[in-house]
This record gives C-alpha cells, structure tokens and sequence, in this order.
C-alpha cells in the first residue's frame, strides 16, 4: 500500500495563560499537546485517532491540515511537507472540525460557490459538483437559506460539503459525529465508507469506540500526545474489545483509574 500521510516526530506545546493555570489549579506555565508522534495512513484507507479529551488528537490534525504549525518534526502528505510546502498539501485535503462556524447569512449555494472559487474549481464542474453533493445530502431544498435558519445537523451537513468542494484525495474529519442526532450521523458516516469505497483516503479523530470499529481499516491510540498502539483492530487488541484495549493501554501510562 502506498502512503498518502507520514508524520514524523510531530510536537507541539502551548503556553498557558494566567487564567488558565487559575482554572486547572496548575503551576505550569507549558502544556505539552503532541509529544513525537508518528503515524502513516495509505490510500484508500480510514484511519482512525482514538484517545480522551485533550490526549492530542485535534492538534494532531490540525498540524496535518497545516492550520497550526508543529514545533518540531514534519508530516507528508503525498509527499509535501506539512511545515515548508503547505500550499500544496491544502489542495489535496479536505478538513472538517466540527469547530468549524459558518458565517450566519451566507447561504449553502453562495458558500459551496466560494470555496470552489478558492480552490480554483472550473466553474462548470463546480456545478456539476454542487448539484449533486447538494442532492446526496437533501441541501438542495435549502440552497437559498441563511445559515443562521438551518438546524445543527444541516450545517453540518453544508460544511461536509465545502470542505470537499475540489474533490480532495484526503479528508481530515475531527469528530465527525459530534453533536449531531442518530440519523444525521448515519449520513455522515455512510458518506465516509463511500468515499473509501471510490478510492478516497480519509483520517478521522473519535473517542467512539463503535464509530471506529465500524468505520476504521486501521487506528491509532493517543494518550497524553503520544501514540500508545496503532495498527489494525485485531493488531492492536490482540483479543481484547476495543473499550478494554483504551482502557489497559490508558492504565499502562497513568496507573490505576480511579
């Protein structure tokens, strides 16, 4: 299998405010995020970053699609640098957070439109694109309606959407079902074994342990910014359920859970 993504030696650390030491009681001025990581991802394969809240899986990502910067070590995707060719890892990947905010009074169409232009999209097949991405996922009805008027799921639904508009070979989802209701979730997640089934590669974060087993060729466990296990399921349970796996390899790192 050919990689599409390697990370290598990945770490990023945050300063933390006054404020922020006040709320979590801490005297540490530095929060280490991602601590040399490493991970590949093939082509047409989903992979899956499993860990807790605040284990690094969003910054990890975040690196990846070159939003934020690591302070050292690198990752290629297709072969271009993460920290010295951004420009062309943007226009092979797709990123979605659920972080992401649309502006309230744009609508779906004047926004699928602008992100093609953006990523320089010829007009007639943007159109093409748009009429049936928006058909696939019932926008259509809702082409014309402000952002601030559809419901939770819809805007995630129009947000999938755009950030695909140039038909990338890597989508990057950052909790791809979070906070959305059942039905919304099964469409989203329905999409993602449909775009590996035509070939797409995608690197979704979750701590799901049903969403991964039912969506992921292979994952990668995370624990306090580093990769504590990855590999297929069966890899790396090694008989255990999913759920038992995080949880021996959480202990493993911290001792015993309260």
């Amino acid at each position: 299998m050919n990689e599409i993504v390697k990370a290598e030696g990945l770490c990023k650390t945050f300063r933390l405010s006054a404020r922020q030491q006040r709320l979590e009681r801490s005297q540490e001025r530095l929060r280490v995020a991602v601590d040399r990581l490493s991970l590949s991802a093939f082509e047409g394969e989903i992979f899956g970053l499993l860990g807790p809240n605040g284990a690094g899986k969003t910054t990890t990502l975040r690196m990846l699609a070159t939003l934020i910067r690591p302070d050292s070590g690198d990752a290629f995707v297709r072969g271009h640098s993460v920290v010295n060719e951004p420009g062309q890892v943007r226009t092979a990947i797709g990123f979605l957070t659920s972080e992401l905010k649309l502006e309230d009074f744009f609508t779906p169409d004047y926004l699928f439109d602008f992100f093609s232009t953006l990523h320089k999209v010829p007009a007639a097949v943007a159109a093409t694109r748009k009429q049936a991405l928006f058909a696939r996922f019932g926008i259509d009805e809702f082409a014309q309606v402000k952002v601030s008027d559809l419901s939770t799921g819809m805007k995630q639904k129009v947000s999938l959407v755009v950030s695909i508009v140039h038909d990338p070979p890597l989508i990057v989802f950052d909790e791809p079902t979070n906070g959305l209701d059942v039905l919304t979730a099964k469409v989203v997640t329905d999409y993602l074994l449909e775009l590996r089934a035509e070939g797409k590669s995608i690197i979704l974060s979750t701590h799901i342990f049903s969403l991964a087993e039912r969506l992921c060729d292979r994952v990668g466990v995370i624990i306090d910014g580093r990769m504590a296990a990855a590999g297929t399921l069966p890899e790396v349970c090694e008989g255990r359920d999913l759920e038992q796996t995080f949880f021996d390899l959480y202990v493993a790192v911290h001792g015993e859970v309260a």
